[in-house]
């Protein structure tokens, strides 16, 4: 008959392959580093299978490892879980949520809080990452992504946005009229660039060239940012005009602190993805933080495209 782990090996070995060192395992088990060890040794020749490879001080899963962190990890939650309940302390579910860091930064924690009103306690990992994310390492339940990065998870585009010429309602004053050809002749331009890992974002050129109006060389000139974020908190500071995106602009353009004054958009290449791994799926708290992401980001995006000039 095979042996199977004892539940403190399954625990050691958890807590070192979350955290990443047998050390920080040891700390939150409360043990020796050399017990930590010993424990996931022995789980491993019960099992007959390699979870570590271990290189100089560090460790790394192998395949193995990483099929069976995720379960386990589960699996611990779900005890503790119980272990409260019955000692009478109230359950709240956990849930990880990865997002642009744009995204992370105002927009998305401005607005958490309607979620936590309407759904009740919850506790949130609010994560801005850039793509690709380790949704298996980090646990992440939800990731919000420009562009269709994940289809191994089950995937799905929710909106697609579009960038508008925005700036401080002072600084419109000295835009005569849409049909003026030398409209932002002399004017500061904000660029966004998302850098050289990251996708394209459209260029002032190319906002030119769509409004049929001949770029020159002044256009290259001004303020740059690498994030949309930055570029948007640029322009409310009145520095300059951004394209910014509608689902980060709606919020200032609604309360006035930003104005739009040129009618001309530009859709973005590629849509926002949502991509939910199957293990978190059939989660009731996750299907309801899908449903109330969706719809904020939706109305963000078709606020912005119906705000007048």
């Amino acid at each position: 008959m095979v042996a199977l782990p004892s539940l403190r090996g399954l625990q050691a070995f958890e807590a070192a392959a979350r955290t990443g060192s047998f050390a920080a395992a040891a700390e939150e088990l409360s043990v020796s580093a050399a017990a930590v060890s010993q424990l996931i040794r022995t789980v491993e020749e019960q099992m007959g299978r390699k979870l570590f490879h271990r290189v100089h001080r560090r460790v790394v899963l192998t395949e193995a490892g990483v099929e069976m962190l995720p379960r386990l990890t589960m699996a611990f939650q779900e005890i503790g879980s119980v272990a409260r309940e019955v000692g009478g302390g109230a359950f709240r579910p956990r849930l990880v949520v990865s997002v642009p860091p744009s995204m992370a930064m105002g927009w998305l924690s401005e607005r958490l809080a309607v979620f936590v009103a309407s759904h009740g306690a919850v506790d949130i990992s609010l994560r801005g990452d850039d793509d690709p994310v380790p949704f298996e390492h980090e646990l992440i339940d939800v990731r919000l992504s420009y562009g269709p990065h994940y289809r191994e998870h089950p995937t799905e585009d929710i909106v697609r946005d579009a960038v508008y010429p925005v700036c401080s309602p002072e600084l419109a004053t000295r835009i005569q009229t849409t049909h003026d050809r030398t409209a932002l002749s002399g004017l500061p331009l904000i660029h966004t660039d998302w850098g050289p890992t990251g996708a394209s974002f459209p260029s002032w050129r190319n906002w030119f060239e769509a409004a049929g109006i001949e770029p020159d060389r002044a256009i290259q000139r001004g303020l740059s940012a690498n994030s949309s974020r930055a570029a948007l908190d640029l322009a409310i500071s009145g520095l300059g005009v951004a394209l910014a995106q509608g689902i980060y602009c709606a919020k200032a353009l609604e309360d006035g602190r930003l104005v739009r004054p040129l009618a001309r958009s530009i859709e973005l290449r590629q849509p926002y993805c949502l991509t939910i791994p199957e293990r978190s799926g059939r989660r009731d708290v996750v299907a309801a933080f899908r449903r109330w992401l969706v719809d904020q980001c939706r109305c963000a995006v078709r606020s912005s495209a119906l705000i007048e000039r």
